[in-house]
């Protein structure tokens, strides 16, 4: 691990401290780091669509709107291949959220994401989105097949 020293006014050092024990930080170090690597991979996300991600997709839409659940049914079932899992839960009686968790190429998972939240009836959306390495082998160990995903920061 390599040491950083760094100069902050006591003002922000002040907002830092603050946020730090609002997240439940214990100590600046590890705030830092997880402040450069949301930056680094925000930027990254922006620059290119290259690469593969993890993925959460959150969308709230009324089940009452006409044939709404079967057209997000549809979208899901032609990108099957990113989708890993989803959960559904009844806000009230009109009102669901969905989250969909999602590996795959950042471009293709930005379209899923993009057509589930243009479709009529859906709001609320929200993508959130890690860049990670896929190692295309695929693996056993003893069970199942299946890739592993590593952050890239």
């Amino acid at each position: 691990m390599e040491r950083i020293t760094m100069s902050l006014d006591s003002a922000l050092a002040g907002l830092f401290d603050a946020f730090i024990a609002e997240r439940g930080y214990t100590n600046r170090s590890e705030a830092m780091r997880d402040l450069i690597r949301q930056q680094l991979e925000k930027e990254r996300l922006e620059k290119s669509d290259d690469g593969y991600c993890v993925a959460t997709l959150s969308y709230v839409y009324n089940h009452h709107e006409l044939e709404l659940a079967s057209r997000i049914t549809h979208v899901h079932h032609q990108h099957h291949e990113l989708n890993l899992s989803s959960m559904h839960v009844h806000l009230d009686h009109d009102n669901c959220l969905e989250i969909a968790l999602m590996r795959g190429p950042v471009h293709e998972v930005r379209t899923f994401a993009n057509a589930v939240m243009a479709e009529r009836g859906v709001r609320h959306g929200k993508l959130s989105m890690v860049p990670v390495d896929v190692d295309d082998t695929s693996h056993t160990h003893g069970g199942p097949s299946h890739v592993h995903s590593r952050p890239l920061t």
